[in-house]
């Protein structure tokens, strides 16, 4: 399935971009921009020796890494599987397998406390082999045999991958087999000898986003220079992927062009021909068997009715490409209701609603002509839920997972229509969570708009305006920031007393499109004037003060934190803002950044940088503001945001005279770590930071990074 563009993030002056003004001086520090240049890898090895002297040579730094260590690594966090075949998948990793396993199971096996699992692949001895530090990024196999894989690996972590065919039943790569080097290419499977492979791998192949242009169709034993040509889109989209659809009775090829993050065009390749699916630019669609499912980001009138933004239709696909346009509509938004996401089983579409930022699932059917819905039972009233199918096209069967801030995770199996799923796995507690509690509550925003949050405190505290507060939040590309259990976060900064604090800011997907479209571009302040009123609605509740609240975030949410330096530094005891948007200025033409023009708008139109200028930190931080003490963080490795943000924004400001800290993974990619050593080092890091800043007292145990984007988008 294509993944979503959402994930992701983030995010001179005005006069001098006017006829008749010098043009603004040249960035100083634009040096820092060469991801791997000497002078700029020896700055970043003094700014992380500088870190680590600070914060990784103390006992309760030491603490705090080896708990988080040993949580990361724990055999007893559940084993997510795929399944392939009659086998079920696994990727893991622990202390011994660094780099990580993939293996295989029955599910019997699977249903067992302790499953007996077969070694796929060991990327550590592969690693060792070919002298390449490979981190997973996934495989593709070929129904409905399932004997042979697309597999793709990273150097460190990033998005670019190498994808090479993997043989299940020798479980070894095919010699001689389909190969790409490492881009951010995409491949997928046709049959056993010809697959699509979406190339980006020069400026003639890839979009300004660094993504795919060209798609060709690639025969087997043929080289890819000879392969036919499918498709090209233009310079300026973001994308293109073409795919087959495998289903039995329902074979199809496919091929979308993304021509901006919102919006796509989405064509059934027949017969020579390329069909374009009539509809509305900016909805999403996608085929499941007979039916099309068209997911609406603006209201859309269609066969003389009107259909509302955070919709989801369905049409029978065939009529619908004949010509006719009935539509029914499984899901309609409400005032505090959105669409979270959905999935499909062979006869059945799972709903994932929010109603408040609470998680409902509900089963779809299709019987005697109507639409039957009805709710998963015994579900929890607080909490995340997320749902979908068993990788099979002819089961009904459907995964479960539930979360919440002190639930630990538990995976259920289910069959649409028959009921209660039942639990396979769950996660044991790594926190005592009978001491805290979880309350939702609403800030008041500038424009009054009414901005939910979640609070963990806990149980009894007296609100005297002294407990150490930890605030994140996101706000950006539709995605909504749900409850989730961090066995890191409770079992140091919750165990220790610590407040955390999730933000629903606008900008993100908790209310739908237009909870998102109300703070893109000229409106994005809007995210932050929301996350302000949630600061200064837990100061006026007297949980915490200006001295005792930390916010922290990273991505889209590293441009957020980023804004709250600059624009509220009065209102925040320290910050922590990982992989970030800073530089909006420049960050259309770094890496991927062109892609998200949609999002924060184009600074190379002097009227639409007259209100990026407005929330880009990199232009505003002054020398004379007194600023809470920030840890910066990235990745060397990350090629989606580029690590010369945070460097320069640190440069710059330690010019200025400003006390700070930064810490570069040289690993990790946009996650930051391509490890779980490596993840429980920068989350000791930051946690270290935080304590030192906002507790006071030391932690009794440790604390732990929220995973606002960990290993997402």
């Amino acid at each position: 399935m294509r993944t979503s563009p959402i994930l992701l993030f983030l995010l001179g002056g005005l006069l001098l971009s006017r006829p008749g003004f010098a043009a603004p001086p040249r960035d100083p520090w634009l040096w820092l921009e060469s991801v791997n240049g000497r002078r700029a890898l020896a700055w970043v090895e003094r700014q992380d020796r500088q870190c680590a002297r600070e914060l990784a040579t103390s006992r309760e730094f030491e603490v705090l890494n080896a708990r988080f260590i040993d949580i990361l690594n724990s055999d007893v966090r559940i084993p997510e599987v795929a399944k392939i075949g009659n086998r079920y998948y696994n990727f893991w990793r622990d202390g011994t397998h660094v780099r990580g396993i993939w293996r295989r199971t029955t599910l019997d096996e699977y249903r067992k406390a302790t499953p007996a699992w077969e070694t796929v692949l060991d990327l550590d001895s592969l690693a060792k082999v070919e002298k390449e530090n490979w981190v997973w990024q996934g495989a593709s196999a070929l129904p409905p045999d399932y004997e042979r894989c697309l597999l793709s690996l990273s150097r460190g972590g990033a998005d670019a991958a190498a994808v090479r065919e993997f043989d299940l039943t020798t479980n070894s790569f095919v010699a001689g087999g389909f190969s790409l080097p490492e881009s951010k290419s995409n491949a997928g499977w046709i049959n056993k000898d010809l697959i699509y492979v979406g190339v980006a791998f020069d400026s003639t192949t890839m979009t300004t986003s660094g993504y795919p242009r060209v798609i060709k169709e690639w025969k087997r034993g043929t080289p890819l220079s000879s392969a036919e040509l499918v498709y090209e889109g233009r310079p300026e989209d973001v994308d293109v992927e073409a795919y087959h659809d495998h289903t039995p009775g329902f074979e199809r090829d496919f091929l979308q062009r993304g021509i901006t993050f919102y919006t796509n065009q989405l064509f059934l390749r027949r017969g020579g021909k390329m069909i374009k699916i009539e509809k509305p630019d900016d909805a999403d669609a996608g085929v499941h068997r007979e039916w099309l499912l068209i997911r609406l980001r603006t209201d859309w009138t269609v066969g003389g009715k009107t259909f509302p933004a955070g919709a989801l239709l369905a049409a029978n696909f065939e009529h619908f490409l004949a010509g006719k346009r009935d539509l029914d509509i499984l899901f309609k938004p409400g005032v505090r209701t959105s669409l979270a996401s959905y999935s499909t089983t062979r006869n059945a579409i799972l709903v994932n609603e929010l109603d408040n930022v609470r998680s409902r699932v509900y089963v779809l059917r299709k019987l005697r002509g109507h639409w039957s819905r009805s709710p998963i039972p015994g579900l929890p009233e607080i909490g995340t839920i997320r749902s979908s199918g068993v990788d099979d096209p002819e089961s009904d069967g459907y995964w479960l997972t539930i979360s919440g801030f002190l639930t630990p995770t538990g995976l259920y199996l289910g069959t649409a229509g028959d009921g209660r799923p039942v639990e396979l796995k769950h996660t044991p507690a790594f926190f005592d969570g009978d001491k805290k509690v979880v309350t939702q509550h609403e800030a008041v925003s500038k424009d009054g708009t009414k901005v939910p949050y979640f609070e963990v405190e806990p149980r009894g505290l007296i609100h005297d305006g002294n407990a150490a507060t930890l605030l994140a939040g996101y706000g950006g590309f539709e995605i909504p920031m749900l409850p989730y259990y961090s066995g890191t976060l409770g079992s140091g900064w919750l165990e220790a007393d610590g407040v955390f604090v999730l933000a629903n800011i606008r900008g993100g997907g908790e209310f739908g499109p237009r909870w998102h479209q109300a703070a893109i571009k000229a409106n994005r302040p809007r995210a932050y004037e929301d996350f302000i009123a949630v600061a200064e609605d837990l100061i006026r509740r007297k949980v915490t003060s200006p001295k005792r609240l930390g916010c922290i975030g990273g991505s889209n949410g590293g441009l957020l934190v980023g804004n709250m330096l600059t624009m509220r530094p009065d209102l925040f005891g320290a910050i922590v803002c990982e992989s970030p948007l800073l530089d909006m200025k420049r960050y259309h033409k770094l890496l991927a950044g062109a892609s998200w023009m949609g999002e924060y708008g184009d600074p190379d139109d002097p009227e639409q940088w007259r209100f990026i200028r407005t929330f880009s930190p990199y232009q505003n931080v002054r020398r004379n503001v007194k600023y809470p003490r920030t840890l910066f963080m990235s990745s060397t490795r990350d090629d989606r945001v580029h690590p010369g943000h945070a460097r320069k924004m640190v440069a710059k400001m330690k010019e200025q005279g400003h006390d700070l800290l930064y810490y570069e993974n040289v690993e990790g990619g946009h996650s930051g770590a391509a490890n779980n050593k490596e993840r429980a080092y920068m989350s000791a890091l930051a946690y270290t930071f935080l304590w030192r800043q906002l507790g006071g007292d030391s932690p009794r145990a440790g604390v732990g990074a929220p995973p606002l984007e960990r290993g997402k988008e």
